[in-house]
């Protein structure tokens, strides 16, 4: 039921424009509450959730389980900070190293934190266990990757939108091709000062581009061959996203730095983690890394729910299912159109690729009419829409969506 009070989503989208920095371009339209795989504006109108918040939202919005855990224990402690322990963090370091099979855990908040301090730790193994001569260190990344805004994130970045007028750029860093092996190990046999390798092993933000088969297992062998830390960023692909807990478990290899985030808190409060071994853990020593709200008791609290949930609903499994059927329909809908020229994913990180269908009409308008029609989904790189629902998503409720989309984009071939 609306109220009378609520006021127009034309209201809320000035108060940002006006008094908000324009560093966003969302779709119109202004959300006021979510429950499991739904969306509701402020007038009241449903939609499907098809973003997830970036895979924040892996386990569902207001996950029942992750909201109580959150609010039991904002009840009793949220901050210390890291000056004095705390009765959950340990737990929670516990509970996670378990969960995959790592030594330790540096909790962070961010996604981008997580990346950074991944790069912070195998700067400081490449000089205290490979022998690196100080200040040569070099972190070598893919082209399309995506892990964040900060600067060093943008240093490594390929997509001048990141980038450009931002410089001067972090140092030591180094980008080849994606889904390269050849390039990999030329790159490792040409320099010798290169600590760490850090990839998505499907890369999102450039439009759900999955490696061949056979490649996450190479970059374990080749960095192994090298001594080259493998950097996993998997905070899209993690968390049961596209079929498994972890993307790189599709191959059965583990990269020395796990980073994870996003739905490490089911989209509640920002969480994010570095997992590894204790040889490149142990690297960084007190007072030389940290955050303030970093390994707080609430998000702590909260991860071990999300945590909890992706296990107990078997929510990877339910990817593998509902992810086949989304790949299915809109192959058997790409028959039917030629607006849309691919179909790709795994799980359900998916997206198809829009052949513009007029003057100014791109991903970004075939988006406009499927919100329109109660489904929200979002462009990237003008001609990719991503399709990444919440986990929970049921057969039955897949087929709707799909219904919508194909209605949505058979009306405007």
């Amino acid at each position: 039921m609306v109220h009378a009070e609520t006021k127009s989503s034309k209201y809320y989208i000035d108060l940002e424009d006006k008094y908000g920095a324009h560093n966003y371009h969302p779709l119109p339209v202004v959300l006021a509450r979510g429950e499991g795989i739904f969306l509701w504006d402020v007038d009241g109108k449903q939609y499907y959730d098809f973003l997830s918040a970036y895979s924040a939202v892996n386990q569902g919005h207001c996950h029942p389980k992750i909201i109580s855990a959150m609010i039991e224990q904002a009840g009793k402690l949220t901050l210390t900070s890291r000056a004095f322990h705390n009765n959950v963090i340990g737990e929670y370091e516990k509970y996670i190293t378990a969960y995959f099979g790592y030594d330790k855990v540096l909790p962070m908040n961010t996604g981008v934190e997580g990346g950074e301090t991944a790069v912070k730790l195998a700067r400081r193994w490449g000089y205290t266990v490979k022998g690196i001569p100080d200040n040569q260190a070099h972190i070598l990344f893919v082209e399309g990757n995506f892990w964040g805004r900060t600067m060093a994130a943008i240093s490594s970045s390929t997509d001048p939108s990141s980038y450009r007028e931002f410089g001067p750029y972090m140092p030591g860093f180094a980008v080849i091709p994606y889904n390269d092996l050849a390039a990999l190990e030329v790159a490792f046999k040409t320099n010798p000062h290169i600590a760490g390798f850090m990839f998505e092993p499907i890369q999102g933000e450039a439009g759900v581009i999955i490696p061949d088969e056979g490649y996450l297992k190479g970059v374990r062998e080749l960095c192994t061959k090298y001594r080259v830390l493998m950097i996993a960023d998997e905070v899209q692909t993690g968390l049961c996203r596209t079929g498994k807990t972890l993307a790189c478990d599709y191959e059965n290899v583990k990269p020395d730095l796990l980073i994870l985030g996003k739905a490490l808190s089911g989209g509640v409060i920002p969480v994010s983690a570095v997992l590894g071994n204790n040889e490149v853990m142990l690297g960084i020593k007190p007072g030389e890394h940290g955050s303030t709200y970093g390994g707080n008791p609430l998000a702590c609290a909260v991860a071990i729910a999300a945590l909890k949930v992706l296990k107990e609903e078997h929510l990877a499994e339910n990817a593998v299912v509902t992810g086949k059927i989304f790949r299915a329909r809109m192959v058997e809908l790409m028959k039917k159109t030629s607006m849309i020229t691919s179909v790709r994913g795994k799980g359900l990180m998916n997206a198809i690729v829009i052949k513009p269908y007029g003057e100014n009409k791109t991903a970004y308008h075939v988006c406009l009419h499927l919100k329109d029609n109660g489904l929200l989904a979002k462009q990237t790189h003008g001609d990719i829409i991503r399709f990444a629902p919440p986990l929970l998503i049921t057969e039955e409720q897949m087929h709707q969506a799909c219904d919508i989309i194909e209605q949505v984009i058979l009306a405007l071939r």
